[in-house]
């Protein structure tokens, strides 16, 4: 076994294979496994997808034909091919193992799917046989390839947590010709739709092992794509090109009820937009000032409630019917009230000590929602019943539960809810990047970091702190008012600490934390994670949180610091494992900072 050093980072080949054999190896997998999607992997079409077709892919067969092409596409860009190198810039063979992995994957778990569903081996086919012995042999062959090997906090991984370039400790992506602006410019629409077009897939699969696999398939390929380096050229364009990046992620988004023949999917959609916009919310409280609030999703209540009463319902004892506008700022701002009232008392306490009281406070707002029916207090809510047959919005003249056809494209309820909710996460986006860029957004990173340093420098915690809880308060009531709207029904029980399903205070939580603190899209990303998993897992039955759980455990060991984290938290992290030559002191001092 040989290895190499190469800008300080040691490449060394896991398995004693000669190269020219491993990269053989690797393009007779992955083609090989691309062949077998045309295949007939079972003989019954009683497994979803019906993989019983030659010549034609089904169901979960598509998957490891995509990670076959991957696998292809990087080996070949890895070997030097021209017209393929922009896809590895960093020349790495490590995207090619994950790859390779994702496809083995992939396509093991369906093998075993059949398995377990039919009855045993016996009914697989030939073209399983072909696609599991294919997509190991891509992985040995990539095992046998010079692989960078940096462990944690060293190397090339210490360095990118500072965001430094050091030839010494790091090596940087190799230097390309620049291209044109409008090459740039259709690079970053091709990614935002390749991107619509995925995330599409993942939320129209119509049963849970298609949804399963499409999950192992899409974070070993994102792990490729981040270790070959195209990622990283892609985000670098995107800053470049901030004004286009922002409307192309817009327009990708807008897009998609368009690409749906029916409201089955938009409805998850819309509720998947509700629910991230409350965790950005909550990312104001918990990731920007580091109050940590286990009630949170009262606000949401709040807001709901608030505009169920004004709403016109028959059920609602306030006989009055607002217009959309002045619906969410009746949400918006007894969300607000509320937020005071709850953190001017408590908002002193730190730590443990201010988590429980919220929590109190969330159970303390459906209890008494459900006491004010009319007989254990006034009649406001209806208790347990909560407001039915709140109608929908109607904006300008457009009634929002009504069918509409825009460019020929029929679309329903849910599609105009979810267009509507856009807008709104958009505002809620624009609100958090400009606050968390601003003086104040810093004074709460400063007293998440050491609230007794940030006093002692003339910050006002106690106030700031109390402008970070209304804020939260206020964003989640918007999506409150919405929320209303879209589920017809107001009640109690869907504002709970922890249910089986989101939102709840749990599972908001969990998606700021998992997603990734202080950031914008790392709460977004977790919120719809967390509420597509557990929904796609239903085949599990008694299984599916189990299943939901170990998932969250694995993705905390493997990012601790979330899926899209903050610089600041990475380093975090970070830097108690990185030795002394490579810990932050002696970057900055080589870097000559």
């Amino acid at each position: 076994m040989s290895s190499t050093t190469t800008g300080g980072t040691e490449t060394t080949p896991v398995l004693p294979v000669p190269l020219t054999a491993a990269r053989a190896l690797v393009l007779a997998g992955a083609v090989g496994a691309f062949a077998s999607g045309f295949l007939s992997w079972t003989w019954t079409a009683d497994f979803p997808g019906d993989l019983t077709v030659t010549g034609y892919p089904g169901g979960l067969q598509w998957l490891t034909l995509t990670g076959a092409l991957v696998t292809l596409v990087l080996a070949l860009a890895s070997h030097g091919v021209p017209g393929l190198r922009w896809t590895s810039p960093s020349g790495s063979n490590n995207g090619v193992l994950h790859a390779a992995l994702g496809t083995a994957v992939t396509t093991w778990f369906t093998l075993i799917a059949i398995s377990a569903e039919l009855g045993g081996l016996a009914n697989l086919e030939p073209g399983g046989w072909i696609a599991g012995a294919t997509s190991l042999l891509a992985v040995a062959g990539a095992l046998g390839l010079p692989l960078d090997r940096h462990p944690r906090g060293t190397g090339q991984g210490a360095t990118r947590y500072l965001g430094l370039r050091l030839a010494k400790v790091d090596r940087p992506l190799p230097a390309v010709r620049e291209l044109p602006s409008w090459v740039e410019v259709l690079l970053i629409v091709a990614a935002f739709a390749v991107g619509l077009y995925a995330i599409t897939y993942g939320i129209d699969t119509d049963y849970g092992e298609l949804f399963t696999g499409y999950l192992l398939l899409a974070g070993f390929t994102v792990a490729a794509l981040t270790r070959s380096g195209l990622i990283a050229r892609l985000r670098a364009l995107t800053v470049k090109h901030r004004a286009v990046t922002t409307g192309a992620a817009f327009a990708a988004a807008a897009g998609f009820p368009f690409t749906q023949t029916s409201d089955q999917y938009t409805s998850v959609a819309t509720n998947i937009l509700i629910f991230a916009t409350v965790a950005l919310g909550l990312n104001i409280v918990v990731g920007l000032a580091g109050l940590l609030d286990l009630g949170y999703v009262a606000f949401l209540g709040v807001g709901a409630y608030a505009a169920a009463l004004v709403s016109g319902s028959p059920a609602s004892p306030i006989h009055v019917q607002f217009p959309f506008w002045a619906a969410m700022l009746t949400g918006a701002a007894v969300s607000i009230v509320f937020g005071v009232l709850i953190g001017a008392p408590t908002l002193r306490l730190r730590g443990d000590y201010l988590a429980i009281v919220t929590l109190g406070f969330g159970e303390i707002f459906r209890i008494t929602m459900n006491n004010l029916n009319g007989t254990t207090g006034p009649k406001v809510t209806n208790g347990s019943n909560g407001i039915p047959r709140i109608p929908d919005l109607e904006i300008l003249g457009f009634n929002l539960g009504e069918k509409h056809s825009v460019g020929g494209i029929e679309l329903g309820r849910f599609s105009n809810y979810y267009l509507l909710m856009l807008l709104v996460t958009a505002f809620v986006v624009l609100v958090f990047a400009r606050v968390g860029n601003s003086r104040i957004g810093r004074a709460w990173v400063a007293i998440r970091e050491d609230e007794t340093a940030a006093e002692a420098m003339g910050i006002n915690g106690f106030r700031l702190k109390l402008l970070a809880f209304a804020l939260g308060a206020c964003l989640a009531g918007l999506a409150g008012t919405v929320q209303a709207h879209v589920s017809y029904t107001v009640t109690p029980d869907q504002y709970t600490f922890a249910e089986a399903l989101p939102p709840n205070s749990a599972f908001l939580l969990a998606a700021v934390i998992l997603g990734g603190m202080g950031t914008i899209s790392g709460p977004l990303l977790g919120a719809t994670l967390l509420f597509l998993i557990p929904k796609k897992l239903e085949f599990l039955s008694d299984y599916q949180l189990l299943a939901f759980g170990i998932a969250l455990i694995v993705l905390m060991r493997v990012r601790p610091e979330g899926m899209i984290a903050n610089r600041r938290r990475q380093l975090e992290f970070h830097e108690a494992d990185i030795p002394a030559q490579t810990s932050p002191g002696a970057l900055l001092t080589k870097a000559g900072a």
